[in-house]
């Protein structure tokens, strides 16, 4: 045990690239999807210790290891972990065994290469999260598009290989300037790349000016924001229901987090000089995504701008510089990956039953989904922040800190949440309530078991967290405060 918990993440990291091997000697595909089920839970099974070892009082990084890569170039190993950085890696974890049950018998080709691919991108995740070395961080950043890339174009919809080229050329553009951001901060750092180290560091203005401004916009295309979002729905609307789940449910969250881990701490001087132009854009961003969901007629769609205008709040939050609003935009970060992660695997449940995603070809599934309908309900309140839920509490916090910065900001983000409402409660209606639009929607059968399964531990999870937010709160605490203290100074 002792050896287990020196050397965590590594194991963490290790599990899925094992997976990936197990599976190259299975032919039977319902074996293959039994293992890579397995492995996964196994990894969620191992996030699960390292939140039980976790030390609350502490601020800095645990769970660290250290290894010499390539000396020559002052590259490590070197992995660990804060309370930022656990809750995604411990999201990460969960959500990946949800992919894999929610693909069980809706992806019927390539089975292997499917699941391995879900592997491969969970893997990389883990390392983007506890990465303490900047070339390491950037290598696992670059291989998280791989398997989103070959998801969409080899088992997304009609207008996938679009898609596809879209989400690689915006990702390149921000590896490109996450490149450039890179090698500036180690130039101007001591010539290394370990990431406490370069956090301690003193920057000129301008030098802070420019690589603030790499790392921004690396940032600002994978979360994305307003005007780097054209790519983030037509990705979503072409993914199989796996790829969505992980795109939206903890793929965006490495641009948030990169502005915790970088901008911040790094730049402090340049972040505050940016921080009104990026408040702005975060307030936009909530207007303008609401007002595009209010616009779609496709399920995946309404979603995917839903992520555009709750990842604003997530922006929000993190440049106000003050407690309340890092920790709601983390909490933020954590609750959107379980909301539009069960958003799309319902959607995708009504998918696989009617190859549609209109929602004018619905309506009367209370009288035949009853189960579905539930658990729809819970997920579709919940994304708008209804007390009680899961996103309530992550939204409240970063508007108390925002009013600490402008009313004004607080007054048009709740016109945000308003404008969620409005095309939540539209979309219900005319999915669950009412009659049957067509003869399809009324002979669909309610959700099996695996299906259930997939879906209660997202709902238990959304009601739990709104009704008792606390173990989250304290996880994050001490890291927030340290993180705020490297911003704004003593």
């Amino acid at each position: 045990m002792a050896l287990l918990m020196d050397h965590l993440i590594s194991c963490m990291v290790a599990v899925p690239f094992l997976g990936i091997v197990a599976l190259a000697f299975v032919r039977d595909e319902e074996w293959i999807r039994r293992i890579a089920f397995g492995f996964t839970m196994v990894e969620f099974f191992l996030s699960l210790i390292l939140w039980k070892g976790f030390d609350l009082t502490q601020k800095n990084m645990q769970f660290v290891e250290r290894m010499e890569w390539m000396p020559t170039f002052n590259i490590q190993y070197a992995v660990g972990v804060d309370g930022i950085s656990i809750l995604l890696v411990i999201l990460t974890a969960f959500l990946t065994p949800l992919c894999v049950l929610c693909s069980w018998t809706g992806i019927t080709t390539r089975v292997r290469a499917y699941l391995s691919l879900i592997l491969l991108v969970e893997g990389a995740m883990i390392v983007v999260f506890t990465a303490l070395d900047l070339f390491l961080f950037f290598m696992l950043w670059e291989l998280t598009m791989i398997p989103m890339y070959f998801m969409i174009i080899l088992w997304g919809g009609p207008n996938r290989i679009a898609a596809g080229l879209k989400f690689v050329l915006y990702s390149l553009t921000g590896s490109l300037m996450l490149l450039v951001g890179i090698l500036g901060v180690y130039l101007n750092g001591g010539h290394t790349y370990d990431l406490l180290v370069l956090t301690e560091q003193t920057y000129s203005s301008s030098t802070q000016f420019w690589l603030f401004l790499a790392f921004f916009l690396a940032f600002a295309i994978k979360m994305p924001m307003v005007p780097f979002h054209t790519w983030l729905p037509d990705a979503h609307s072409e993914a199989p229901t796996a790829g969505s789940v992980i795109l939206a449910g903890v793929l965006l969250k490495m641009g948030g987090y990169g502005f915790l881990r970088f901008c911040l701490p790094m730049f402090p001087e340049a972040s505050a000089d940016f921080a009104p132009y990026i408040l702005w854009l975060s307030v936009t961003a909530i207007i303008y995504g609401g007002y595009m969901a209010l616009a779609q007629s496709d399920l995946k769609k309404l979603v995917a701008y839903s992520s555009v205008s709750h990842m604003g709040f997530v922006t929000l939050g993190i440049f106000v510089f003050n407690n309340q609003g890092i920790q709601g935009a983390v909490l933020q970060m954590f609750n959107h990956g379980l909301t539009t992660a069960a958003l799309f695997i319902a959607v995708g449940q009504l998918y696989d039953r009617t190859h549609s995603r209109a929602i004018s070809d619905y309506g009367g599934l209370h009288k035949t989904m009853p189960r579905f309908v539930a658990l729809f309900f819970l997920f579709s309140v919940a994304a708008f922040g209804l007390p009680g839920t899961c996103n309530f509490i992550g939204e409240f916090l970063v508007l108390v800190g925002t009013s600490k910065v402008s009313f004004a900001m607080v007054l048009i983000s709740i016109g945000g949440i308003l404008l969620a409402a409005s095309y939540m409660l539209w979309m219900l209606q005319r999915v669950a309530l009412g009659e049957a639009s067509t003869k399809a929607a009324e002979a669909l059968r309610d959700l099996s078991i695996r299906e259930l399964a997939t879906l209660i531990p997202l709902a238990i999870l959304v009601l739990g967290i709104g009704l008792y937010p606390g173990p989250l709160m304290e996880m994050m605490d001490a890291s927030v405060l340290h993180l705020i203290q490297q911003a704004t100074g003593p």
